[in-house]
């Protein structure tokens, strides 16, 4: 079956697939709060957290932004640092930033209605082909391909694909399969019954075949290679690098920057940060207090710890100092703050788990 453009299925697999998918997805599905109804801004915003975070994490984070931001209308009217602070510890900031940006969108353009066609809901920021089929199936009730991750797994393994999954040629494919096995009925629920599948039984590891309703018309399990599937190139890995934070400060407060609008963490509340050389930790600290003007005292390692991101390792070593005097004026991006400041401030967890050394 392996590389063809397109791939027609039985239609007898179609009605065996909808059948029994369906069937045991009302018997097992989770119960989770953006289920409980079709608002499509709530669907919308459960997908967006979704993205690369599990299911469990991301519960009480959904509770607790729906709590401060019932509407779509009060998402699209808050503050952006009061909308990343309850995002925050969920990573990928960027995905929030670009929903408050689509949300405002929605609010000013559209009425505060989302969108309900593919062409208008594909062009809000952050909005893919997989989100939007997402809240348009489920929301909507509209037959259209929500392919992700768990559902690439399936159909891997289901008509035996040996197809990179990293490849977008791959995911165009496994759409082309989508809409053949969606039933015109019920699209939503069957695009969750794929991603409930496999996220509880055709897991990435060790898949639970045995209890799996579409056992008898699996590819893989009649051949004896689902653990061989889905196949996907090796990313390489994430880049090392040396990091320094530092924690200046002066009486109740210390020094607290805000990261550039671009790059890695962009917008965020951090300490400042240099990237350094292998052994050369506190002689850049020194630098750089010099280079600020800053007069430091009793400067010394505080702690080390290490945080991977996506594409980068970090291996951090935070150093504090006691601020003396200062030649003015400060870079524009520090501020001085106390505790009490800090903690309103949205933070990334690589920054919390510097600050968990002093506050």
């Amino acid at each position: 079956m392996g590389k063809k453009d397109h791939l027609t299925i039985d239609k007898e697999v179609v009605q065996v697939i909808g059948r029994e998918l369906l069937d045991w997805y009302y018997r097992n599905r989770r119960d989770l709060p953006w289920r409980k109804n079709q608002d499509p801004y709530k669907i919308w915003v459960s997908e967006i957290m979704l993205q690369q975070t599990r299911v469990d994490t991301v519960i009480p984070y959904f509770q607790r932004f729906i709590e401060q931001f019932p509407t779509l209308d009060d998402l699209a009217q808050a503050p952006e640092e009061q909308v990343i602070k309850a995002w925050e510890g969920l990573g990928y900031y960027s995905r929030v930033k670009n929903l408050h940006a689509a949300v405002k969108e929605v609010s000013a353009k559209y009425g505060s209605q989302v969108p309900d066609d593919l062409e208008t809901i594909s062009k809000l920021k952050g909005v893919g082909p997989y989100t939007a089929g997402a809240i348009l199936s489920i929301a909507f009730n509209k037959k259209a391909p929500a392919v992700d991750g768990n559902v690439m797994r399936v159909f891997s393994r289901l008509f035996a694909l040996t197809d990179d999954i990293a490849l977008a040629s791959t995911r165009k494919k496994m759409e082309h399969i989508a809409l053949q096995v969606i039933p015109n009925n019920v699209p939503g629920d069957f695009n969750q019954a794929l991603m409930e599948l496999g996220a509880l039984i055709c897991t990435p590891s060790s898949p639970q075949c045995l209890f799996c309703p579409l056992r008898s018309v699996c590819n893989a399990y009649a051949e004896g290679i689902e653990e061989e599937l889905p196949r996907k190139k090796k990313a390489k890995p994430p880049k090392q690098m040396k990091m320094v934070m530092l924690w200046l400060s002066q009486g109740q407060r210390a020094l607290i920057e805000k990261r550039p609008d671009e790059g890695l963490l962009a917008g965020m509340w951090g300490l400042p940060t240099i990237q350094v050389a292998e052994e050369e930790s506190m002689q850049e600290a020194h630098l750089f207090c010099d280079k600020n003007g800053l007069n430091v005292t009793n400067i010394k390692v505080a702690g080390k710890f290490e945080h991977i991101f996506s594409h980068q390792h970090w291996k951090v070593t935070v150093i504090q100092g006691e601020v003396s005097e200062w030649a003015s004026p400060l870079p524009s991006s520090w501020s001085w703050m106390t505790a009490d400041q800090v903690n309103e401030k949205p933070f990334s967890n690589v920054y919390r788990k510097a600050l968990q050394l002093f506050i």
